[in-house]
């Protein structure tokens, strides 16, 4: 069995004396890992490092064997991503996201998304923005994809304001206004057809969002914790962005 894909290095652990067992998410082949003979060489130490892009190659005699990799370098990404802390968070949380999936179930659209967010780590409200969509993904990638197209009262589109933390589906303001208090806000950016970008408000709002969704179907059936990587780069991201707005209104 063989195989030639392009992939997102996600992480390492030692294996012997030489080699490691390296975790990667390909494009076509889904998250993957694979033994790297001479893993923790001078070479090939650079290579491996979370968020670099790379060519891998894998083999093994069968199918469900862990096969082996070899791997080329196509993008250096990690020497930037390790000059900020909000960078490697942001690697560590996309990583736990992908590990929830069962390994070597392809998810092309996700190696697409996390490339996209990791060449935009360094915009707050892009890197937001991004991650939080990737999130949306993952949930709908398991079968707990949100509905934030339509009411889930009346079947408009229009004056979606809340998201039904019971139905996961988005509600309007006149049907959703006598119980706000017990719904969730839907942020104007991730409304259908906005084309308003995330605001400091909106990104606080999304991950609350998001993360209440992924503890009641994913995290706390499983009896897994999320970690604390995805809670540092949400806290970062917000922090940055609020310093941004916080400039522009001194501006003015």
């Amino acid at each position: 069995m063989e195989w030639a894909d392009e992939a997102v290095v996600l992480g390492v652990r030692r294996h012997g004396e030489t080699s490691v067992i390296a975790e990667v998410m390909t494009r076509d082949h889904g998250r993957h890992l694979g033994l790297m003979r001479n893993g923790r060489s001078r070479a090939m130490q650079p290579v491996l490092q979370p968020g670099n892009l790379v060519a891998v190659s894998w083999r093994a005699r069968l199918d469900e064997h862990l096969g082996t990799f070899t791997m080329e370098p196509v993008s250096y990404r990690a020497a930037s991503l390790m000059t900020s802390a909000t960078s490697l968070h942001a690697v560590q949380a996309l990583a736990g996201l992908l590990r929830l999936l069962p390994e070597r179930d392809p998810h092309p659209h996700l190696f697409e998304m996390m490339n996209i967010v990791l060449d935009h780590l360094g915009e707050p409200a892009n890197a937001g923005e991004l991650y939080v969509r990737f999130e949306l993904a993952v949930l709908n990638d398991l079968g707990f994809g949100l509905d934030l197209t339509r009411c889930a009262a009346t079947g408009t589109d229009e004056d979606l304001i809340y998201v039904s933390p019971k139905s996961g589906r988005a509600v309007c303001r006149e049907a959703g206004q006598p119980y706000h208090d017990r719904m969730f806000e839907l942020p104007e950016f991730l409304r259908a057809g906005s084309r308003r970008a995330a605001d400091c408000h909106g990104l606080q709002a999304a991950f609350q969002l998001t993360q209440f969704f992924l503890d009641r179907h994913v995290y706390e059936p499983r009896g897994i914790e999320p970690g604390l990587a995805r809670e540092a780069f949400a806290r970062a991201v917000l922090e940055a962005l609020a310093a941004q707005e916080k400039s522009l209104a001194d501006q003015q």
